[in-house]
């Protein structure tokens, strides 16, 4: 019988403090309907700075496993601990340990691989309220918009894993099934940890299946576990089946590149 996690702690209820006014954002200002050609150009500059930042940042941190996951899930949280799990069994498996570098379940992952000796990164992104990177990265790099982290989230990553999240986590989750659904991917494994949680969500997924809305070979990749050891092995699967390991590129000095 299938024990429900315990209840989600307090989260401390005093609003946090925006950074700058919301309509001071660069995105926020550059969504707000056509602008003069000059701030049009300087909103394409700006993410083009962005990608170059990500680019040059994370160009060495190995291939990786992303694990999404609440910010708002805290130490001794069940759903904290087995991220923290994920995590340890990345680093087991060979890859680098990739989150969006915040707190609570991408925190727990970061924990995970940096206290079993592995690597451990984050691609934070800039929010209204301050996001701190979590203590337990070896590199990271925080991102202005949200398009561009996902880029490079999926850009360096070999397989999801997806644990209990809002909808900063479904965004990343649908969008990975819309590139498999459309063959922009390929053999991409999705993991969902928490089977309270996802078996929900899974059911509308079989049912947008069975109404065609949806291909049913759509649904193969995705794995709904609460085991550790089978996410493991379901993405150990696909790797050793899809793909090969290639040689590690040196950084170039004279490019002022580094590990």
């Amino acid at each position: 019988m299938t024990t429900s996690p315990p209840p989600l702690p307090a989260v401390d209820p005093t609003p946090r403090p925006p950074i700058r006014p919301l309509l001071t954002d660069s995105l926020a200002q550059a969504l707000d309907g056509p602008k003069d050609r000059q701030s049009e150009l300087r909103f394409i500059f700006q993410i083009g700075w962005q990608f170059l930042k990500g680019l040059r940042t994370l160009h060495f941190v190995g291939p990786c496993v992303t694990v999404f996951g609440s910010a708002r899930f805290r130490e001794g949280h069940v759903y904290y601990e087995k991220a923290r799990q994920i995590g340890r069994a990345i680093h087991e498996l060979g890859f680098t340990t990739m989150t969006g570098g915040g707190p609570g379940l991408m925190e727990a992952a970061n924990r995970g691989a940096y206290e079993a000796g592995g690597r451990s990164v984050g691609c934070n992104i800039r929010l209204p309220f301050e996001q701190q990177p979590n203590p337990y990265l070896h590199t990271s790099v925080t991102i202005d918009f949200f398009f561009v982290r996902k880029v490079l989230l999926l850009k360096y990553s070999y397989a999801f894993v997806v644990m209990p999240g809002g909808w900063g986590t479904m965004d990343e989750l649908f969008e990975t099934l819309t590139l498999v659904q459309t063959a922009v991917i390929h053999n991409f494994p999705v993991v969902l940890m928490g089977r309270d949680y996802y078996q929900p969500l899974m059911n509308y997924m079989q049912a947008m299946s069975r109404a065609g809305t949806i291909g049913e070979q759509d649904l193969q990749l995705v794995c709904l576990t609460d085991d550790v050891a089978e996410a493991q092995q379901h993405i150990q699967a696909y790797v050793a089946q899809h793909y090969k390991i290639i040689r590690r590129r040196k950084p170039l000095w004279w490019l002022l590149e580094r590990v």
